[in-house]
């Protein structure tokens, strides 16, 4: 007998809630307790999820160390405070957690997120201050923005004409979910042939890609964009290892053609470290290989993993 699709039968309970996502192998922290990656969830009713109000931060652990880990919760909970959010832990009962997100998980090479969503409200208030927040925390393993083949051979980037959302708007220091920007970009990049892209300023200059910063090296000395990015913790680590090799390290105005000159160019993230770009817009950078001031900065980068002043030891079950 035919029904009208109010009357049609639902299919059996079990088929229509089947997870169709798969999850990598992890643990998660939240609402007080440490479950699989897989059971670790978010309402959609969340603020996080419906208008994108949140902030987090990303450290990765390598060898079972994490690395410049204190930045990293200072970065955060200057988020939390300027986005007017509160959780119920301390930097140290942070720390505390996701030390116990890698410990149990197991992970030795792991990508470690903590993040603040606004959280919901129990009337679904459009009052900002109604809503409940919320943390969370979770280790997955390490992932890279670049692969093994292009870490050898260098990625390929495209410079969009896509403008990055401005600090006027949302202050870049407040690291955030508004990607809708760089997933443009991404999309011009792979119409274009490229593997990632950079966007630009208001000015026209050239700012950041997805999740990373960019350095141009001409004659020996390094630029970065100055405006309209994120200070990335792997940023700030190319500041350092400069000033320790007695090598010039500046943020300044890098526009297109900046970059398309250059000697070199590489991309710095959390997620893979400093990585190599050999091509912009097709057309090879320098000689076209991975030059030799990324290589030693990218060795000294990853040597200094197992220095205590930089890096803290994962305390895993026996």
């Amino acid at each position: 007998m035919d029904h009208s699709p109010s009357e049609r039968p639902l299919p059996p309970l079990s088929s229509r809630h089947v997870d169709p996502h798969a999850y990598p192998q992890g643990v998660a922290f939240l609402d007080g307790q440490f479950v699989p990656m897989s059971e670790a969830k978010l309402s959609i009713l969340d603020y996080g999820f419906l208008h994108s109000d949140a902030t987090y931060d990303t450290v990765h652990v390598w060898e079972g160390r994490f690395f410049r880990l204190d930045l990293h919760l200072e970065r955060f909970f200057g988020g939390l405070e300027k986005l007017r959010m509160a959780i119920p832990f301390d930097r140290d009962g942070v720390r505390r957690i996701l030390h116990d997100c890698v410990a149990l998980s197991g992970h030795r090479a792991a990508y470690v997120e903590m993040l603040c969503t606004r959280g919901a409200s129990p009337t679904f208030s459009r009052d900002p201050r109604d809503a409940v927040n919320r943390f969370m925390a979770f280790s997955v393993p390490f992932g890279s923005v670049a692969d093994a083949e292009q870490m050898r051979r260098g990625l390929c980037v495209v410079i969009s004409d896509r403008v990055r959302i401005p600090p006027a708007s949302v202050d870049p220091a407040i690291k955030n979910y508004h990607w809708l920007d760089l997933v443009r970009g991404l999309y011009d990049a792979y119409d274009r042939g490229g593997e990632t892209a950079l966007l630009l300023d208001f000015d026209g200059n050239v700012a950041e890609g997805p999740g990373f910063n960019v350095f141009a090296v001409k004659d020996g000395r390094l630029a970065t964009p100055a405006a309209g990015v994120l200070a990335g913790i792997t940023r700030r680590t190319v500041f350092d290892l400069c000033r320790e090799t007695g090598l010039s390290c500046e943020a300044k105005a890098v526009s297109p053609a900046d970059l398309r000159q250059a000697d070199e160019v590489f991309i710095t993230s959390t997620a893979g470290g400093i990585m190599p770009v050999t091509t912009i817009d097709g057309a090879p950078v320098g000689g076209g290989t991975v030059g030799p001031l990324t290589t030693r900065l990218k060795d000294l980068y990853w040597q200094r993993h197992g220095d205590p002043l930089w890096s803290n030891p994962i305390r895993y079950p026996q």
